[in-house]
């Protein structure tokens, strides 16, 4: 009977998989990386070897199946396997390899060991099965086997062998010794960045959990970008501008300055043409700062390039997918399966270009689990920054350490596109670029660029609700930004009355998940006349409006809000109207110096140009109102950049580090709780088994809020009993009595009765 590698799923109707047909499901893959990280090999510091070596660490890592009582297990039969790893007894076969050195042979024999369990894990196991189990018992119930004992009496060497000998896997004879030397000397010592085979072992390792992974899913369609992919760049009806086709033809690490609105995103696909031509494959990373950003950008993407070629990755991505498949009307179990598959198929390696945030990518540099299989990932890549300076000075710097790294360690090429950045922040990216070429849109574009009049207006902007009704009736389409989810709100509650119901959204933080997901689709229609928002619209959104009113804000933040005003520059002169007072809220959100400083910068744009924006000399403008870093600002950049560097040093293959890992989650400022209006639709989402649409119904809130509200009484625990299968499940869960609306989203200072009682 041939040796298994995986029993039967009969739930599933899966047939039981053999050990041959596992090994030839992840060559399979193995084939596809060889094409598809051609810089693997180079990293490893191993050469070509290095695909030989991961060809035979593919062959041996489940040879350790072989024994007989693992066999009993996988058959359902009777057996003494006793959780023992069948990886570790893979190991012996490695030993025995004769075509490679020592070193090759020591890091094949650590991953094909850590493949499933860290090594601190096995480390306790080990102990475990030497001093209370054994390997298997003895006649002799007082004596504890040892592992080349119960190796030799149960593992079928011979059909082992014969595998070996089908692949031609040349081996000496095999002498299994105690796995001491191997666990606990690894852990005595682990592989550091500067050990000579930290990447080799890193690469092949990481290589061989993506073989393995995507073997055991039986994964059969992998995909490359090829020139086709990028006909939609050479078909239009348009010229390209001057700075599109000089970023098409740069070589290498890109630093480009252009108007939003400008085709930035069409000159970053010319640019990745050319390097996929110049220096061969590698994924694609598109980073962004917003959700509603990247799932616009996913869309517009996947159009032009198709479905098996995008992905996207971001802390919302249930949500989106939850919102996709409803609409298409999906029965709850069909939903379920296709939600995981895409969302399993945008994890793994088989779409070419991901669209994401950062946060996807810093992970695997706080060493969170799966972190190798994310370096191999990043090998050869990529990397696309939209708008990079959005992000806070804490972000800045962990952003700032992954370029470095990806470019000197993993032969990544970075792209850093901006319209706005002050002069400090790009100081500091250049550095982190080494060697890298500048592209800036012509003088001639940014004049034609002259779209946007500057009008400052006394006053908070609720004391213009009147003036903005009249453009909206008067057939404009207006774009209204707060910078606090209440003002929005509030704006936005008396201004959708000069339009219809279909002609009017809110977007900010405080939805729930699938409200918020409808929101953003139904952006990107035509039919929106009015749109009421936070900073979450500022960034890489493609929408077009003629006009703006907005409270005030830092110099970038607003020509971002800008770039949403007369987007192709057809509408002739556009009035972008900012008010100078502002909210008392708002000096949580920005910083008050900043704010003032940009006041006065735009009172000169008015005096000297009477309003109208130079796009071409607004660098002045912003390097007056961001001379440098704040204090403040600039010693949590400096202390960010110097942590994650020195961590970086700690990350060991196949070691996690737990307290980087939490280090990495306490940057997130949010906890999940259910608006009590929500419990009914939450709850039968639990009983259908549909977690993910019960997930849909929370809203996300910063932790400082859910301190004080629970404080306040104005949360409470609950829990939820339903059935799965023969179990009865408990879910606990947050809810809140503060009001929730669809329109409106959570409204901090409205509350409702209580429903029920406190459970705990």
């Amino acid at each position: 009977m041939a040796l298994l590698a995986k029993s039967k799923d009969a739930k599933r109707g899966i047939p039981a998989i053999s050990l041959k047909e596992h090994i030839v499901d992840c060559l399979f893959i193995f084939n596809f990386l060889k094409t598809a990280f051609p810089k693997a090999a180079d990293i490893s510091g191993m050469g070509e070897n290095f695909w030989n070596a991961l060809r035979v660490a593919i062959i041996c890592h489940d040879l350790g199946k072989a024994h007989k009582e693992f066999q009993y297990l996988l058959n359902e039969k009777p057996n003494q396997w006793k959780f023992q790893r069948h990886e570790l007894f893979s190991i012996p076969f490695v030993d025995a390899l004769s075509d490679f050195d020592k070193e090759t042979i020591k890091i094949i024999r650590l991953a094909v060991a850590g493949h499933h369990k860290d090594f601190e894990e096995l480390q306790n196991q080990l102990a475990f099965y030497e001093t209370e189990a054994g390997f298997g018992t003895l006649d002799t119930l007082d004596e504890l086997k040892s592992f080349p004992d119960s190796f030799k009496e149960n593992v079928s060497i011979n059909d082992a062998l014969d595998l070996l000998k089908e692949y031609k896997v040349n081996i000496n004879s095999i002498q299994p010794k105690s796995l001491d030397g191997l666990i606990r000397s690894y852990n005595k010592s682990p592989y550091k960045p500067e050990t000579e085979s930290y990447f080799s072992l890193m690469m092949l390792f990481g290589g061989l959990k993506w073989c393995d992974h995507l073997g055991s899913a039986k994964i059969k369609s992998l995909f490359n970008l090829n020139n086709k992919d990028f006909d939609y760049l050479h078909n239009s009806i348009y010229q390209p501008y001057t700075h599109q086709t000089e970023s098409g033809k740069t070589v290498g690490n890109l630093l480009l300055t252009a108007p939003t609105g400008s085709g930035k995103t069409e000159s970053a696909f010319m640019w990745l043409q050319n390097q996929l031509d110049k220096s061969g494959q590698g994924r694609v990373f598109y980073i962004l700062p917003f959700t509603a950003s990247i799932n616009a950008m996913f869309e517009r993407l996947k159009k032009e390039m198709g479905d098996n070629k995008v992905g996207m990755l971001h802390g919302k991505l249930s949500d989106y997918l939850n919102n996709y498949f409803d609409n298409l009307q999906y029965t709850n179990q069909a939903k379920k399966e296709n939600i995981q598959n895409l969302k399993e198929k945008f994890k793994s390696i088989i779409t070419p270009v991901k669209v994401t945030t950062p946060f996807q990518l810093l992970k695997h540099l706080f060493g969170l689990k799966g972190y190798e299989q994310g370096f191999f990932e990043m090998a050869g890549s990529y990397l696309i920054f939209d708008e990079i300076h959005a992000y806070n000075p804490e972000t800045f710097a962990q952003c700032k350490v992954l370029i470095e790294f990806v470019i000197k360690s993993l032969q990544s090429k970075v792209m850093i596109m901006t319209a706005t950045m002050p002069r400090f922040m790009q100081q500091e990216l250049e550095n982190a670029l080494g060697d890298y070429l500048k592209v800036k849109a012509n003088n001639e574009l940014y004049r034609s660029f002259r779209r946007h009049k500057i009008l400052l207006k006394e006053g908070l902007l609720t004391d213009s609700l009147d003036e903005i009704k009249q453009q909206l009736k008067a057939g404009k389409k207006v774009l209204v930004v707060c910078n606090t989810v209440k003002s929005s709100q509030s704006a936005f509650q008396d201004l959708k009355t000069a339009v219809k119901d279909n002609e009017a959204i809110l977007l900010h933080g405080s939805f729930i998940g699938k409200d918020r997901s409808k929101k953003e689709k139904g952006l990107m229609t035509d039919n929106v006349k009015l749109l009421v928002g936070t900073q979450a619209i500022e960034v890489s959104l493609d929408i077009d409006y003629d006009t703006i009113y907005s409270e005030p804000a830092p110099i970038d933040a607003l020509i971002q809000r800008f770039g949403r005003v007369n987007r192709r520059s057809k509408k002739g002169m556009c009035d972008c109207i900012v008010f100078k007072e502002h909210n008392s809220d708002d000096e949580y959100i920005y910083n008050a110096e900043t704010v003032e400083k940009t006041l006065s910068a735009f009172e000169k744009i008015i005096k000297t140009n009477d309003g109208i924006v130079d796009e071409a000399l607004l660098q002045v403008s912003i390097d007056e109102v961001y001379q440098d870093w704040n204090a403040e600002e600039k010693k949590v950049f400096d202390n960010q950049y110097r942590y994650l560097k020195e961590a970086m040093q700690t990350l060991s293959p196949m070691f996690r580090n737990k307290h980087t890992e939490e280090d990495f989650y306490k940057q997130f400022d949010g906890i999940k709780i259910l608006p009590q209006i929500n419990k009914t639709e939450y709850e039968s989402h639990l009983s259908e088994l549909d977690f993910i649409s019960a997930e849909s119904e929370k809203v996300q809130i910063r932790k400082g809020r859910f301190a004080s509200w629970l404080k306040s009484s104005n949360i409470r625990r609950e829990s939820f009993a339903f059935s799965k299968g023969s179990k009865v499940n408990i879910e606990p869960y947050l809810i809140t009595n503060k009001k929730y609306s669809t329109d409106l989203g959570l409204l901090s200072n409205e509350e409702e009765a209580w429903q029920t009682t406190e459970i705990f």
